[in-house]
């Protein structure tokens, strides 16, 4: 709650500011050099060479090392990007490397934690599975979750194994601590053991921000479901005690599963739809249809995670998209960054939200 958060600031200001040596994958060198800017005195970063050799696997070179080494008995602070599996045994790569080097601590900076694709209803060839190329033929046949689930025999739990790749690191002391934005599963958390354990933290106090301003016009905060609504109506009420909270659900209608308002009127209001993450959108997009037709001058949506599988054109207003506005925040880069800067979406900085919760 909003107590023990404030409570955990508390306890980081008792503590010296430490000197961090920033190591990032290239996707995230721009966090890397905002937070270089910020606080020079306290960070320092150091490039790496991340290439390939010709039969494609990893040639990486780690900054820091030569001419002189400044890794050696350092507080190093990691920004990983798990955009791709390529990308994150890369990293995994280098962790090893750097938990070998004699780091005084290691912090690794993974604002999104990943999720997974499950395809369901497709013929299986009895021999091969499914290429990617062909996968991706067939979007509609995908069902987006999180693998931490295993409903048959036979299933892989990645979220188990990118957790244990963690716990495995070499131990270098002190715990490795993974800094996790908006966990999409909580649960996931207890995953990690051992070399490693997770802090998780929150992006809405940026929003917050951006709705204490009064050009934003919000008067109601809603919910695209009730599990949402548990975890993040405390952080607004406070806020905003004077604002009514509409939450969302999905009934059975026949054959159908239909968004609708379970609790909460909109009518007459400016509404903003928060939710942790976004990927095809399809229970966003209903959820605002159903706010909409219940009365609301506007909505509005925040996510902290922008996956977009399938491509942000729907939420766009050139497309049609319901939203005035569409937060969220640059913690997977390998999408914002290609977002339209004349469209619904504004992208809000994890930067100093980031250097806040370091302690």
């Amino acid at each position: 709650g909003q107590g023990h958060t404030t409570s955990m600031k508390t306890i980081y200001a008792e503590v010296p500011d430490r000197h961090y040596q920033i190591i990032a994958h290239p996707a995230q060198e721009e966090l890397a050099l905002k937070l270089v800017k910020h606080d020079p005195k306290r960070f320092t970063y150091h490039p790496t060479n991340w290439s390939k050799f010709k039969d494609g696997t990893d040639n990486i070179e780690v900054g820091g090392f030569n001419p002189v080494n400044y890794i050696r008995g350092a507080h190093v602070l990691f920004l990983a990007s798990f955009h791709n599996n390529d990308v994150t045994l890369s990293q995994f790569h280098v962790l090893n490397m750097l938990c070998e080097s004699f780091v005084e601590t290691m912090c690794i900076i993974l604002p999104y934690w990943p999720f997974g694709t499950t395809p369901i209803d497709l013929p299986r060839d009895p021999v091969l599975s499914k290429t990617p190329k062909q996968m991706s033929a067939a979007p509609h046949n995908f069902k987006l979750g999180t693998m931490e689930r295993v409903v048959r025999e036979g299933q892989v739990a990645t979220a188990s194994t990118l957790a244990r790749l963690f716990s495995n690191l070499p131990r270098v002391g002190k715990p490795i601590r993974v800094m996790v934005y908006d966990l999409h599963t909580l649960q996931n958390r207890f995953y990690l053991s051992g070399n490693a354990l997770a802090s998780l933290h929150t992006a809405i106090p940026l929003l917050i921000n951006e709705l204490r301003n009064p050009e934003s016009n919000i008067t109601c905060i809603a919910f695209p479901d009730e599990g949402a609504c548990k975890r993040f109506s405390t952080l607004f009420s406070s806020e905003f005690p004077d604002w009514p909270v509409v939450t969302c659900g999905k009934i059975r209608d026949g054959d159908r599963r239909v968004v609708t308002i379970q609790d909460g009127d909109p009518k007459d209001r400016h509404v903003i739809i928060v939710d942790d993450l976004v990927q095809t959108g399809g229970t966003l997009v209903e959820c605002a249809n159903a706010i909409k037709a219940a009365g609301a001058l506007s909505v509005s949506a925040f996510v902290t995670h922008a996956v977009f599988p399938s491509g942000w054109d729907r939420f766009a207003r050139e497309h049609g998209g319901p939203f005035k506005k569409f937060y969220i925040t640059n913690s997977n880069p390998m999408v914002t960054d290609k977002l339209p800067h004349d469209d619904c979406f504004q992208v809000l900085d994890l930067t100093n939200i980031i250097i806040a919760d370091l302690g």
